[in-house]
């Protein structure tokens, strides 16, 4: 489906301006990038009782200006107005649901099993994409034959006041710090759907680090993630937010993770002490660097990158 445009979605609620409210993405005009047809780009958003946040999330991705834009949402039983929100933008979605599910990766499993894009990814209903971001990740796919993982930056804003906290970038992944510490993040990645296909969806007893689950799982298949050097996904900091309220549940599903890919009974801190100083201090002057408003070409921030990124291994 292609994109709709900002005069075909229903008026925003007062009083919200900016990104995706009364700001829409670029349209693609060309059915063609060089001389190749935009893939088809599947994003599933799992939802469940964040109504507060969830328009933001639609509209976000409805706004893309993307001319193959397959939306599904997913929604486990809501008992606010989620649903109702939901049915606001019906008309532009390729598919939708509200039935009680077993949790978050149940629901992004059951979005994937429907969705047909050539390029999968998943949103949370309490995050964005960025203005343009299906462009930016088709065109590294496009441009790329190597290419089976992408991610990107991300953009940290407080969910009330969508003021910026901070910018979090790093360095292009690679298998040996990736696997000690998950520093990518989840809302700017995506993969070919023959990823999915191989490695099958994401496991449904992991309820904190199911992400850092499904990339170990990448790792060990044999995938490797490109960067796209630039902010793809907005994420919000709130309190009902799972980071700040799941503890004991994320140090129980990182063992696990560490355990089976890494086979190590080593904390999340001992492995990131197997990466060296040197790389963690390059990565905090690349987040201060984007910080300061650095970063807004991406062909800039890719030589940055590329000058500050360093071994990561402890000599």
């Amino acid at each position: 489906m292609k994109c709709p445009s900002l005069a075909d979605l229903p008026s925003p609620p007062s009083g919200k301006t900016g990104w995706p409210w009364d700001r829409e993405s670029c349209r693609i005009s060309k059915k063609r990038f060089k001389g190749k047809s935009w893939p088809r780009i599947s994003v599933v958003t799992p939802s469940f009782n964040q109504s507060e946040y969830l328009e933001e999330t639609i509209r976000s991705v409805l706004l893309q200006g993307y001319p193959d834009l397959e939306y599904i949402i997913i929604d486990g039983g809501s008992s606010d107005n989620s649903v109702e929100i939901i049915k606001k933008y019906e008309p532009w979605l390729a598919f939708w649901k509200s039935e009680p599910d077993k949790g978050q990766a149940n629901g992004v499993n059951k979005g994937f099993k429907v969705s047909t894009g050539q390029i999968m990814g998943w949103l949370n209903s309490d995050d964005c994409l960025y203005p343009e971001s299906c462009r930016r990740i088709a065109e590294k796919f496009l441009t790329d034959n190597s290419c089976d993982i992408v991610c990107g930056f991300r953009e940290e804003v407080n969910a009330t006041t969508n003021k910026r906290y901070t910018f979090r970038a790093h360095f292009h992944p690679d298998r040996y710090t990736l696997s000690r510490s998950c520093y990518i993040h989840q809302e700017t990645v995506y993969w070919k759907r023959d990823v999915w296909k191989k490695i099958g969806g994401l496991d449904e007893t992991f309820h904190y680090a199911l992400d850092y689950e499904y990339w170990q799982r990448m790792l060990n298949a044999g995938y490797s993630f490109k960067l796209i050097p630039c902010v793809i996904g907005i994420f919000k900091i709130h309190n009902e937010s799972k980071g700040k309220c799941m503890d004991d549940v994320r140090d129980e599903n990182l063992k696990r993770i560490y355990r089976k890919y890494v086979h190590t009974e080593k904390t999340e801190q001992e492995l990131r002490d197997e990466i060296s100083s040197l790389w963690w201090h390059r990565r905090e002057i690349l987040i201060g660097l984007g910080n300061k408003g650095l970063f807004r070409f991406p062909f800039i921030t890719k030589m940055i990158v590329s000058f500050l990124t360093v071994s990561p291994k402890v000599s």
